[in-house]
């Protein structure tokens, strides 16, 4: 197959008139398709509002127009959602695809490298700005850093190959100066051959919609690692982006639950200590909601749970970061010092799938963001007495492994989160709390932080308590 082919039908997938850029991005796709390196790579970066994620649903459906195997992956459930739609193709988590559980070693399990029994494939991840590589001590997945492990999975298969795409301006993953994903020289120290490309050219659309606006101001100020004064966010002129005060707060938001739905409605702040004042405040002021835990409240996983029997057919993990809407709610009990409840999940960014499992109800309420090493070692100890009359260790952490309790789903309400949980997720109405800023507080991170946070939402943008130091006067 010849570039000058695969281009052609890339471009006509794509329907639009290409920028400069998107055109040297699908001759660079051309020719990492044709090159006979083996250990090829290609990397897609691209800021809001360049086009990336039209362009890539492009090659997506060329690719398969042209009959050429292709896997959709993303590192979080709302993300693969996110890139299913664009692209027209089911989309997984990267772990749910590379990982299998091997042995029971706690609550979360002890999971493998899987075997990659492809041939002949692209492997297209998406947000691949969220792919952390650093050592994770402990970890339960793989060798503890997820790019080496995703690596080694594709180009183990018969001649695959891997895609990233990403945007360098958004949050790198927890202790990572950079986006290990997105950067040739790592690929190279990882015995990989990168063909990599920018998107920069901010489309004609983009320079109409306050959201990508200011989130280009917020980018400009990273590239030109200018960290020295706070940003100023235009408000005037647009009809996305907003200023909310504390007063107009509570109405605001059931006015966007009413428009758009809770689902598509989302808080984002600093802190986890601050996002469980939101998610409490909106269920009692807001939703009116005075039970611990309601049908129809929407949650976020926290902690991974293995799942066993018929229900690992339909989803063999409910994965940290997974949102889902309560069916139902039963059996609420007290046990082992922390408290219990029987629920039905919709599976909010896998088509509504429903789960039936015991939550642990007690991080619901929690500033932590799950439950801390001295509750899981306290729940640990008390539920393994039940065990205690079992000879051989290994029978005990086999009946610990299916225990319903030791193993309970870790929650937490789904309304307000920290921009880390929301990262790979997109809302259309999206509150940004930024809290007390000050002089000392800005730093590269709190632009990178601010940038992911305003490209968050798709519809509008809602500044709470926005201080008018941060506003420009145009």
């Amino acid at each position: 197959m010849l570039s000058d082919e695969i281009i052609h039908q890339i471009l006509r997938t794509f329907r639009l008139s290409p920028t400069a850029d998107q055109q040297r991005a699908v001759e660079t796709f051309a020719n990492f398709l044709l090159d006979r390196d083996s250990r090829s790579v290609m990397i897609l970066r691209g800021s809001a509002g360049t086009g990336k994620t039209a362009l890539a649903s492009a090659m997506v459906r060329t690719m398969r127009q042209m009959g050429q195997r292709v896997v959709l992956l993303a590192p979080t459930g709302r993300a693969a959602m996110v890139f299913s739609l664009h692209a027209g193709m089911p989309a997984s988590t990267i772990h749910r695809r590379i990982y299998r559980e091997q042995a029971f070693a706690g609550p979360d399990g002890m999971f493998s490298l899987n075997a990659n029994l492809t041939s002949d494939t692209l492997f297209i991840v998406d947000e691949a700005s969220m792919i952390a590589n650093y050592g994770s001590h402990g970890s339960a997945f793989g060798s503890g850093r997820l790019l080496d492990d995703l690596v080694r999975f594709v180009y183990g298969g018969h001649a695959c190959r891997l895609m990233l795409i990403g945007d360098r301006a958004q949050l790198p993953p927890v202790g990572e100066q950079e986006s290990p994903a997105l950067s040739d020289d790592v690929l190279e120290g990882m015995g990989l051959a990168p063909c990599s490309c920018d998107l920069d050219e901010v489309l004609r659309q983009g320079n109409e919609s306050g959201i990508l606006a200011n989130a280009t101001t917020v980018r400009q100020l990273i590239e030109r690692d200018t960290a020295s004064m706070l940003p100023r966010i235009s408000v005037k002129g647009f009809a996305d982006v907003a200023i909310v005060s504390g007063d107009e707060l509570i109405d605001t938001l059931a006015s966007s639950y009413s428009e758009v739905g809770e689902d598509e409605t989302m808080v984002i702040t600093r802190s986890n200590k601050r996002a469980n004042i939101y998610n409490q405040g909106i269920r009692r002021t807001v939703l009116d909601r005075e039970d611990e835990l309601s049908t129809g409240d929407i949650v976020t996983i926290v902690r991974n749970k293995y799942l066993d029997g018929e229900q690992q057919k339909t989803m063999p993990m409910l994965a940290n970061g997974d949102r889902a809407r309560i069916v139902r709610v039963r059996n609420t009990r007290q046990l082992y010092g922390f408290n219990f409840a029987d629920i039905t999940l919709s599976m909010l960014d896998y088509g509504g799938v429903e789960i039936d499992t015991t939550a642990v109800l007690d991080t619901l309420r929690s500033d932590a963001p799950s439950l801390t090493r001295q509750q899981d070692e306290e729940l640990f100890q008390r539920v393994a007495e039940d065990y205690a009359d079992v000879p051989r260790k290994a029978d005990r952490m086999k009946m610990l492994r299916a225990d319903d309790y030791y193993n309970a789903l870790q929650i937490k309400f789904g309304y307000a989160v920290t921009c880390h949980k929301a990262q790979g997720g997109q809302w259309a109405h999206v509150y940004i709390d930024q809290g007390y800023m000050t002089q000392e507080m800005l730093t590269p991170d709190y632009l990178h932080w601010l940038y992911t946070a305003f490209t968050r939402a798709t519809e509008r943008l809602y500044l709470v308590n926005w201080p008018k130091e941060q506003l420009s006067e145009e």
